[in-house]
């Protein structure tokens, strides 16, 4: 088996790259807005915020 040329490893790489940037620029920008956001870290449960149990 031979190994990779320069040419095919670049040409990988710059593949690679420019997908994760696609998905990343998807994600943040063109991605249709959620009607309502997810909770955030410091926001329990809504049963813990009303005074009830999980258990």
């Amino acid at each position: 088996m031979t190994p990779l040329s320069d040419r095919v490893v670049i040409v990988a790489l710059i593949a690679t790259v420019a997908l994760v940037f696609a998905l990343v620029f998807w994600t943040v920008r063109l991605h249709p807005a959620q009607e309502q956001q997810p909770l955030q870290w410091r926001q329990g449960p809504a049963g813990l915020q009303q005074g009830g149990s999980t258990l």
